[in-house]
């Protein structure tokens, strides 16, 4: 597949006085975006509009969080999300991060997370000449013999520059003299070999010492040199110089090689004898680094490994091995140490972008997270297969090689998994395999699927009558399978009519704990029970709701006290029952009719005798309320008696209603006449006599002065009434006697006199009618005697 340029620009920067060269290419199968930028250009500088590149809307990069992850430890380039510029955010040096490698290239990747995209990006490192030509040491010794022939080459310890290609080392020069001349070689890996070149005989005589200045310079621009000074000495003896029996020495050694591994031997023959033969050996044109893992023994040529050698900080290493005999003549060989890689790398797993949570109806197929994986060993021992661990609604799918999209492969229930810890596992085709894992926690986010459903459908609920508003009812309880505000629910009730009012008026709920609470009191006598509705409804969008039946019951209270029918606390008229004086014991004198509002045991009344006249002629039924007579009727016995019964429920309190019986004892009721003892004027007399006494004691304690004044208004009425003898016992004896049929006992036992016994009168007068019949009907063994037509009767 072919690529596709899209853009080539050459941008000047004239304050840095640096060229930018950037190259973009688009390849169609991976969609791998490439530029060029030389090294050390400044923070900020613009690579290029890497938005316009791709194509993609500004908005994209704003709003869908685009953001660059690179491969490496640095973040050497940034995004300008608002104009789409791909910008330098760190110095790019690029010795230090691919130092003499050729090619030196920087990957990153350009993620937007909405929608999720990665855009894989190449950077090559171009090399400027920031780096001039260095020797190792600033002054090299050279030792001729004198009788060394012209023509003779001396190999000198070349310059290093860390930058490369025509940057490097590009040639030496000497100063100026009549003896040596310079001559450079290129090497096949285009590296300079110098060598020192006699081109006239040496004088021991004349010069015994000599110094020329050896300057090495690049083909950058500008050009930078490195200049050592070259000592020649001259020796009286010594024409042989050591020779190697190798010019280059190869050995391959496996990373897992242990320190004082010996690595290989290099051996250098002298032809001369004495000192001039004995041979020294040492590196030569080697980094701080190499030197620091390899050591050579300066008297055998062994290079033994001195720290623990690793196929993925370099897989080759190449020095040079100066041999030098007694007399100061010198050779030179090369080393080159291959390093074999073993599988000592697990898979890394990096993490471009994942998602934290996703909802529970996310479509198969959406992407979670983003992931590379790379390892650091070569060959078979890097490639890596990538997959996901146990049985997850998840799957792992491949963009390109190492890069791959952890999506969804099935329906999401958060109500039976709201977390999943995904754990992938990375495994190397190495012998033996090595793995690495990385876990990825997804929260199920909640939808709102799911209704508030309450505890029960119907709930019975009681409250006592007369309570207090705001009084606590009961309560309900709905919950919701879903999460967060979608299970957040709220009580509502069902408005409707209860007795002709809106229920509102009766009942409140709070809406967040379901707390059913009373607006006013109830009356049980006004309703007993009623139901209504409450509605749970959650939070969510779309909002969800159930209902459920509350069945108030309303339970009674003792808050009425017994009412009397009879006889009628509001009869103002003097109303007397009329008992015969012959009466035997167990007469039903009268009757005490009451009722209760209440129910249950609070309408159950009772009847007692709370006060009479002569407690042992008369009882009361606790249960029937009838009055009757304990024993007969004596000629001693008082003519009236006046008996306060008590009317008492059977609630907690006991409430409880008095009535007032006056009972006047009948002479004779056989025959047409009715006559009726007067009661002993003296008697009445003493009765009301101690009733005044009594009100008249207390209110002397109050205010003495207030009871003299009423001590002589008792008085003076009591004077004014005693000149008057009592008309109504007159007028009873000296009128014509009543006379009630021979059925009358038959009305007395039935408990009623009707108004027609009482109107049959022997007198043709009708004014002796009219004072019995002031009431249509009376109670049982009643006389009904109007004392405002006292004057009438007394005319009659």
């Amino acid at each position: 597949m072919g690529f596709l340029t899209l853009s080539t620009c050459l941008i000047a920067n004239i304050q840095a006085g640096y060229l930018l060269l950037v190259l973009l290419f688009c390849n169609k199968a991976d969609s791998t975006l490439r530029y060029s930028v030389r090294e050390e250009l400044a923070k900020g500088y613009v690579v290029s509009n890497i938005a316009n590149d791709l194509g993609l809307e500004p908005k994209i990069l704003t709003e869908g969080g685009a953001h660059i992850v690179s491969e490496g430890t640095k973040q050497y380039f940034q995004i300008n999300k608002n104009t789409g510029m791909l910008l330098i955010n760190e110095r790019v040096d690029r010795e230090q991060i691919c130092g003499q490698t050729p090619n030196c290239t920087l990957y990153f990747q350009l993620i937007t997370e909405t929608p999720l995209q990665l855009f894989r990006t190449e950077v090559n490192i171009l090399d400027v000449n920031d780096n001039p030509p260095l020797f190792s040491q600033n002054e090299i010794v050279i030792t001729i013999p004198e009788q060394t022939p012209p023509g003779t080459k001396f190999s000198i310890e070349k310059a290093q520059d860390l930058d490369v290609s025509i940057n490097s080392v590009q040639n030496y020069l000497i100063s100026s003299n009549e003896h040596f001349r310079l001559d450079v070689h290129t090497l096949n890996d285009q590296s300079k070999h110098v060598e020192l070149v006699l081109v006239k005989h040496l004088d021991y005589e004349k010069t015994r010492k000599m110094s020329l200045q050896l300057t090495a310079v690049d083909g950058g621009e500008p050009q930078r040199t490195g200049t050592a000074v070259v000592q020649i000495i001259v020796l009286d003896t010594n024409d042989n110089a050591p020779i190697f029996n190798q010019s280059v020495y190869k050995v391959k050694l496996f990373e897992q090689n242990g320190k004082n591994y010996v690595a290989l031997k290099v051996t250098a023959t002298d032809l001369d004898d004495g000192p001039n033969g004995d041979i020294t050996y040492a590196l030569s044109h080697i980094s701080d680094s190499f030197g620091r893992i390899f050591k050579l023994n300066n008297k055998t040529g062994e290079i033994t490994v001195a720290e623990a050698l690793d196929f993925e900080d370099a897989n080759v290493y190449q020095m040079e091995v100066q041999a030098r005999d007694g007399g100061g003549l010198t050779s030179f060989c090369k080393v080159v140490i291959e390093i074999i890689d073993v599988n000592d790398n697990p898979p890394e797993i990096a993490l471009s972008s994942v998602k934290t949570s996703v909802p529970e109806n996310t479509l198969p197929q959406t992407v979670v997270a983003l992931l590379n994986v790379k390892d650091r060993d070569g060959g078979g021992n890097g490639d890596i297969r990538c997959s996901i661990k146990g049985h997850q609604p998840f799957k792992l799918t491949s963009s390109f090689k190492n890069f791959y999209r952890l999506v969804t492969d099935g329906q999401l229930d958060r109500e039976k998994k709201s977390v999943y810890n995904i754990t992938i596992i990375a495994i190397d085709d190495g012998s033996p395999p090595l793995s690495s894992t990385a876990v990825i926690s997804l929260e199920i986010s909640d939808i709102n699927d799911h209704l508030p459903i309450f505890t029960k459908p119907s709930y019975a609920m009681y409250i006592t009558e007369n309570n207090n508003p705001g009084a606590l009812i009961g309560s309900v309880v709905a919950t919701d399978r879903d999460t967060s505000e979608n299970a957040q629910v709220l009580y509502l009730v069902i408005e409707e009519m209860i007795d002709g009012f809106p229920l509102s008026h009766f009942i409140t709920i709070n809406s967040r704990s379901g707390n059913i609470f009373a607006v006013r009191p109830f009356d049980y006598e006004q309703f007993k029970e009623f139901a209504f509705v409450v509605q749970a409804r959650d939070s969510g969008t779309p909002t969800l709701s159930s209902n459920a039946t509350i069945k108030l019951y309303i339970t009674d209270q003792n808050d009425n006290t017994p009412t009397l029918l009879h006889p009628s606390p509001n009869d103002s008229s003097f109303s007397a029952e009329l008992v015969p004086r012959n009466a035997e014991a167990g007469y039903v004198v009268s009757k005490v009719i009451a009722v209760d509002a209440d129910s249950g045991q609070n309408a159950w009344l009772s009847f007692h005798l709370l006060k009479t006249s002569d407690p042992s002629l008369f009882s009361v039924g606790v249960h029937t309320g009838e009055i009757t007579t304990v024993r007969g009727i004596t000629e001693k016995d008082n003519n009236r008696h006046t008996l306060i019964v008590i009317v008492k429920d059977n609630g907690q309190p006991s409430l409880s209603a008095t009535a007032t019986v006056k009972v006047v004892i009948a002479e004779n009721l056989s025959g047409n006449h009715l006559e009726i003892v007067e009661e002993e004027k003296a008697d009445e007399y003493d009765s009301y006599l101690t009733l005044y006494l009594i009100i008249s004691l207390a209110v002397v304690t109050v205010l003495f002065l207030v009871s003299v004044i009423i001590l002589l208004m008792f008085k003076a009425c009591r004077i004014k009434k005693s000149s008057h003898p009592n008309v109504l016992d007159q007028n009873l004896r000296s009128s014509n006697i009543v006379s009630f049929r021979t059925s009358y006992m038959d009305s007395l036992a039935r408990g009623n006199i009707h108004q027609g016994y009482l109107q049959e009168v022997h007198s043709q007068d009708p004014a002796k009618t009219n004072c019995c019949t002031q009431k249509e009907q009376v109670g049982p063994h009643s006389l009904l005697i109007d004392l405002n037509n006292k004057n009438e009767v007394g005319k009659t």
